[in-house]
């Protein structure tokens, strides 16, 4: 009986050392296992490497892709240059768009000042006030000879039909010789610096007049 429970506590005294191993041998597997995990991350870091290299681009393509961007270049270039010239264009034609219209007061202060000098009750019918509107319309045909030549040129209006894009109606008038919509005052005149608007004519239109017959109105209320 003795020998028995010897035996047994030698078994109990054993189990701990066996404990340990197996711990120890637990450990082993996973630095095995983590060794295994670095290997494949590494082994698919040097695939990846070789596969990018394996598909880097040929000479061919490179090439291909230089013409490319070359002619991409050379076309926002051209665009460019086609810009410059048409602002060089416009700058040439059109430089003198603010200055034109600003002169045009000039027609205006002429014309004004002839309205004037015409309705003085004073000065009507006599041969100052004669030489002075000559001298006025020998200035104002001068200014637009001059405007002329710089291709600054007066808008025709009396008896066209309204153009929104010429005239600028101020008045309607009662008319019934004439179709409705027809310019049949020119209020300031209009001018254009070659084919572009310089300033719109200001002008009254026509309008049929409204007539009423009293007599018609009359039986109609009957």
């Amino acid at each position: 009986m003795k020998i028995l429970t010897i035996y047994g506590n030698m078994e109990k005294e054993e189990n701990p050392n066996n404990n340990n191993i197996s711990q120890n041998q637990d450990f082993e597997d996973k630095k095995v296992d983590s060794k295994e995990v670095l290997n494949n991350e590494n082994q698919q870091e040097i695939e990846t490497s070789t596969k990018n290299e394996i598909e880097e681009p040929t000479l061919e393509e490179k090439i291909a892709h230089l013409e490319d961007k070359v002619t991409r270049t050379f076309a926002e270039m051209e665009n460019q240059r086609r810009r410059f010239e048409k602002e060089k264009e416009d700058a040439f034609e059109y430089g003198g768009y603010n200055f034109a219209k600003e002169a045009l007061s000039l027609i205006d202060n002429l014309e004004r000042s002839k309205n004037v000098l015409e309705s003085d009750d004073k000065l009507k019918e006599t041969e100052a006030l004669i030489k002075t509107l000559e001298h006025l319309d020998i200035i104002k045909k001068d200014l637009i000879s001059i405007f002329e030549k710089n291709n600054i040129k007066p808008i025709e209006s009396l008896n066209k039909k309204l153009d929104p894009n010429l005239h600028q109606a101020m008045i309607e008038i009662e008319d019934d010789t004439k179709e409705p919509g027809t310019i049949i005052q020119e209020i300031q005149k209009g001018f254009m610096i070659k084919d572009r608007l310089l300033r719109p004519s200001l002008v009254g239109v026509s309008k049929k007049a409204e007539n009423i017959d009293k007599n018609e109105e009359n039986s109609e209320d009957k």
